[in-house]
């Protein structure tokens, strides 16, 4: 099945929109996110007794406050570096963004990184936040991805009010940006549609039978497919 052209666009950040120079500390990063989510869910269980699934797909209920990301925190703090010598623009990215932003696509950004001290950086430095009209960090949400929560955020951030006409892109390297997406689409009136850019992404796509052509591993190669989208 063809992909539908978007009307709003959501990147993920570390991995997607830049990459980094030193991948095993993205995959630190990735792994403490995964595990942090886990034990949460778990937490929550417990606390309703043991009763119903430990991963609710649609919940929205927030924790009871913002977690501190303590070991985020640290992380980063012990790096030491300027976000240059961590991280790139993944190739072709600028392509895309200038495509969608002549076409008066909306665009967000929803990562699990941190924005102070990191992410905010990031997109200074390489000039992408023009590119933006809401970015969400780790510190805004209560509850990361696989969790819904940042897509629905940094819609509302956006100023943006999907309807049943709206597409929504959601592009993210991930098996949990796959998983958020699936996770977002209770709450929305209109269709989300996720893009794996990345391995690890592509096998979730497989895992959930999404379809192959929701696989796209190069910036690249998704300007051909929008440029086709939108001559059509």
């Amino acid at each position: 099945m063809a992909l539908p052209r978007p009307t709003i666009v959501i990147f993920d950040m570390d991995g997607t929109t830049v990459r980094h120079l030193n991948p095993r500390l993205l995959h630190v990063l990735e792994w403490l996110d995964d595990c942090a989510f886990k034990i949460s869910r778990l937490w929550k269980w417990a606390e309703r007794g043991g009763q119903g699934p430990i991963f609710a797909p649609g919940e929205i209920a927030p924790l009871r406050k913002i977690p501190r990301l303590l070991v985020h925190r640290a992380l980063h703090k012990v790096r030491r570096k300027p976000v240059e010598q961590i991280v790139e623009p993944c190739p072709g990215i600028y392509a895309v963004l200038d495509f969608l932003r002549k076409n008066d696509i909306p665009m967000g950004l929803a990562s699990n990184g941190l924005g102070a001290g990191y992410g905010h950086d990031v997109l200074q430095t390489f000039d992408l936040e023009k590119y933006f009209r809401a970015t969400i960090f780790r510190e805004d949400i209560r509850n990361a991805k696989p969790h819904p929560e940042g897509i629905l955020l940094t819609l509302q951030k956006m100023g943006t009010v999907p309807t049943a006409q709206d597409v929504i892109w959601y592009i993210g390297d991930r098996h949990k940006d796959i998983t958020a997406v699936q996770n977002a689409r209770p709450h929305l009136p209109c269709p989300i549609v996720p893009i794996a850019y990345g391995l690890n992404a592509a096998v979730a796509v497989m895992e959930k039978n999404i379809g192959p052509e929701h696989i796209i591993m190069s910036f690249h190669d998704i300007l051909k497919v929008l440029e086709r989208l939108f001559r059509a």
